[in-house]
């Protein structure tokens, strides 16, 4: 978890999103209704939010601008280009979205990418590869280290450990999976599932009551470093943070993404890392129709160290440790 600084003075916009789902085709979408309008209204929003860029940044006279994406950051950039002030996009996934393609284009003067520069089309002269800014607390964890963390969260060290995690509001599709198949998981080691509040109380009433072989943890405020640290193998989506974050660890990684989100952006981020050897990947959709395939790829892990072992140091190889100075120093260099 970050930390936040309370004496940072915060201020909002009105902000709207073009609503695109990566599952349903472009034409279906435009019969919907119900999108169609809430993007009608959104486009409007976006225009306010955009006027209320261009008063905020003339009071305040930035020096530069920095976004990291999202939809709230497209009339900040688009207003900071208006008005003639610097601006740094910082992009953590490894297929743009459609904020950072048009700011990219069009008002960006320098790009910080997560990923290799191969995976974008962003301009090559103002385009930097420094990797994703992440905690110093995730790192390599030693074999003692990781039976202390597993005895710090009260599981047992004489199993290998399998964490789940779908992300800090959970991920159903994967939680119901893993609840189908928890006796066959328990063969292999110990479990620990995260989640997500929504689902938790539908899941302890599925569930056995927790033990030193299995907790089911509704959401993890602190110490996430240490219990990922802990783990043997980890089971979660392909958000761009937390893969660099396992990467950090040094984790063998199973990556189940969810093709629904716009763009298939965790799709495309997945894709980076299976190509190097770094992670195994599992189709959800083949997973919901054969739960067993989850099992096969967590005991192929663990029943084979040493690929395990090359696997993660294949992923170790994409962080980038200085990412949060790189950025930083992009910001104060675009200062005219």
């Amino acid at each position: 978890m970050g930390h936040f600084d309370s004496n940072l003075p915060v201020q909002t916009i009105i902000g709207g999103k073009f609503r695109r789902y990566n599952h349903v085709s472009m034409w279906r979408q435009l019969l919907w209704p119900s999108v169609v309008l809430m993007n009608i209204r959104d486009a409007f929003l976006v225009g306010v939010g955009f006027i209320q860029s261009i008063i905020k940044l003339i009071i305040w006279r930035p020096d530069v601008v920095f976004t990291k994406g999202g939809y709230v950051c497209l009339p900040v950039g688009l207003a900071a280009k208006l008005l003639g002030i610097p601006l740094v996009i910082h992009d953590s996934d490894a297929h743009p979205g459609l904020t950072n393609r048009i700011l990219g284009k069009w008002a960006a003067d320098q790009i910080a990418t997560g990923a290799p520069l191969e995976y974008y089309d962003y301009p090559v002269e103002k385009s930097h590869y420094v990797g994703i800014p992440i905690s110093t607390d995730f790192h390599e964890f030693s074999d003692n280290q990781r039976i202390t963390a597993k005895q710090q969260w009260g599981i047992n060290s004489h199993y290998p450990l399998i964490v789940v995690t779908g992300g800090g509001l959970g991920a159903g599709r994967i939680n119901n999976t893993v609840a189908l198949i928890l006796n066959e998981l328990l063969k292999l080691g110990s479990v620990v599932l995260i989640s997500g509040t929504s689902q938790y109380d539908e899941l302890r009433s599925l569930t056995p009551p927790n033990s030193d072989r299995f907790q089911l943890i509704s959401f993890v405020s602190k110490d996430m470093a240490s219990l990922l640290g802990a783990a043997d193998v980890v089971v979660t989506r392909a958000g761009a943070t937390t893969i660099l974050e396992l990467a950090a660890l040094v984790k063998p990684t199973i990556l189940i993404p969810n093709g629904k989100l716009t763009g298939g952006h965790q799709l495309k981020n997945a894709a980076v890392y299976l190509k190097a050897d770094a992670v195994v990947v599992v189709d959800e959709n083949e997973m919901l129709e054969k739960p067993s395939i989850l099992v096969s790829a967590v005991a192929d892990i663990l029943s084979n160290p040493k690929h395990a072992r090359q696997m993660a140091l294949n992923f170790a190889s994409f962080v980038r440790p200085n990412a949060a100075k790189d950025v930083a120093n992009m910001i104060v260099q675009s200062i005219k």
